[in-house]
């Protein structure tokens, strides 16, 4: 196909022949990059970790390189896996694939002012023919996209007809029970409302994935994500209410005991408890080996002393995921896991539990539920609530949560980048400038379908981690790559819907100044950005 020919509507053998191509190229492209890294960072057949920070920029680079590789290798399984491949779908692959292309070629944003280019790495991509057919200009293709979200159609999941009841039901409650609220929780800082967990459990959100036997429904991680994502697509506070609780359930099914499961397991999935997950300290954040707070055992009593932060919804907690420090060793071995009950508390006495108290931190976004800094003194738990029983398991537990938890954060920003371009969309129709609607100048336009494209392209990665998971595989490179890609796409959604809006995207009325304030804490919590990058590309030198 010559360079450049004309896309703007393509066909289905055309697209799909011109991405079989340019993924056959990007194989060996991503082996040479990999392995340039693996000269300069492994000594004697190991990863030097001196080394790997040395040449932090390239690392993090090769790790948004592979991840651009995944993320194209899934949407176009995707495309071929529909039914049909629609207009729409086919729009969305041939925009996906050229700017991605586009991108590996001259530079991936890692951040606004971080760009990873392959001369960091000493690799260039140099395109085929079919690779640079589809990275020929595409104006017309996006303008074709958009004029299609307008009329309503939006791109298939690609998942089955369960799955698909389950986000429709969840779908209808955020638009009937969040949205009309969510503005004014969010504007008054106020605790999501105790009516909305009371419908949400009864709908099953805190048992989802929590095995029948205990008292869940038992179904897969990729329900978990559908939920999650259609939840903060009306709030990312309703969204995340089920975080904890996922966490809390991951720990408790892989690292407790048979008691600890018949006990725990059922009360968090039906509700009865809400927990909540105390790890972070005021001077660690995610140098987890490096925590103080210490629990020593007397009389058949763990007691706790020590400060956390970044605590969320702490105050209406029962029960607490506290990590502790109960060995001698001064690293990530001396950590166990504790199952720590509390009261919960109200407006007035957030924290009535004698040995610990706590304050509030105020946030710019991501509220409802709000974040504490707690502190313990002699607070006590009892010896059997140490999970699994054995001390000095706790880092290796908490590990084991996260490919769950990073899943379930790509998922949340899918909702909220999900809820910037229904509010940019809405308002570019809406608002008329020199005679005609914002959505019909070419920039305003491109924003929006590159909105569209990223969020398909996010979803699919997301999906993927999901499917490695429920498939009982090892999936932390997986996850750390959706929620890596994920959480970019929501900040840019975010803060492309703002600029969209001009000045009232600024104004705290309207829903895009939320939403902006909502997605930035999502490349920093469950892994920040950085230390994302870091995890996958010491997984792709293994």
């Amino acid at each position: 196909m010559p360079d450049g020919q004309d896309l703007s509507t393509p066909l289905l053998p055309q697209v799909l022949t011109l991405t079989e191509a340019a993924l056959a190229e990007l194989g060996p492209h991503l082996a040479a990059a990999r392995a340039a890294l693996a000269a300069r960072v492994t000594l004697a057949g190991k990863v030097s970790a001196e080394a790997l920070e040395r040449h932090q920029a390239a690392a993090h680079g090769l790790a948004w390189r592979a991840t651009y590789v995944q993320a194209l290798q899934e949407l176009d399984a995707w495309a071929r896996g529909l039914p049909t491949l629609g207009e729409v779908e086919a729009l969305v692959l041939q925009i996906g694939f050229g700017e991605y292309l586009c991108q590996l070629q001259g530079g991936i944003p890692m951040s606004q002012g971080e760009i990873a280019r392959g001369a960091e790495l000493g690799v260039d991509y140099t395109p085929g023919p079919e690779a640079r057919a589809l990275m020929a200009p595409n104006e017309a293709a996006k303008a074709r996209l958009v004029a299609l979200l307008r009329e309503g159609v939006a791109p298939a999941s690609g998942l089955d007809d369960e799955l698909e009841m389950i986000r429709a039901q969840f779908r209808r409650f955020a638009e009937e029970e969040v949205v009309p609220h969510a503005q004014d929780w969010h504007r008054e800082d106020a605790l999501i409302p105790m009516e909305i967990i009371e419908k949400l459990a009864a709908m099953g959100v805190f048992g989802l994935t929590i095995p029948e036997e205990h008292g869940g429904f038992g179904l897969p991680k990729a329900a978990m994500v559908v939920v999650s994502e259609e939840l903060s697509r009306g709030y990312i506070g309703v969204g995340s209410l089920g975080t904890r609780s996922e966490i809390a359930a991951e720990l408790i099914l892989c690292g407790g005991t048979a008691a600890q499961k018949a006990e725990w397991l059922p009360r968090i999935a039906s509700a009865e408890v809400l927990p909540t997950a105390v790890f972070t300290e005021p001077n660690t954040g995610s140098d987890l080996g490096s925590l103080r707070t210490r629990a020593v055992l007397q009389d058949g009593t763990w007691r706790v002393t020590g400060n956390k932060t970044w605590i969320t919804h702490a105050a209406r907690a029962h029960v607490m995921m506290l990590m502790t420090r109960t060995g001698a060793e001064t690293d990530w071995r001396g950590l166990s896991l504790l199952i720590a009950e509390k009261t919960p508390g109200t407006v007035e006495t957030p924290f009535p539990t004698p040995g610990m108290s706590g304050s509030e931190i105020r946030v710019l976004g991501y509220r409802g539920m709000k974040e504490y800094e707690l502190s313990f003194d002699g607070f006590a738990v009892p010896e059997g609530n140490l999970l699994g029983g054995v001390t000095g398991q706790g880092f290796k537990q908490l590990m084991q949560t996260f490919e769950s938890a990073r899943i379930q954060t790509a998922a949340r920003a899918i909702g909220v980048a999900q809820a910037a371009l229904d509010c940019a969309l809405r308002y570019a129709c809406d608002r008329v400038q020199f005679g005609k609607p914002l959505v019909e100048f070419p920039r305003v336009a491109g924003k929006l379908a590159m909105m569209a494209v990223e969020i398909a392209i996010a979803r699919q990665i997301t999906y993927h981690a999901a499917r490695a998971k429920d498939a009982g595989k090892r999936c932390d490179l997986e996850a750390g790559m959706a929620k890596l890609l994920a959480a970019r796409v929501a900040w840019a959604a975010a803060d492309n819907g703002v600029q969209i809006h001009g000045g009232n995207g600024f104004a705290e009325e309207y829903l895009a100044s939320r939403l902006l304030v909502d997605a930035r804490i999502l490349s920093i919590f469950e892994g920040a950005a950085e230390i994302q990058a870091n995890v996958i590309a010491r997984r792709l030198l293994e």
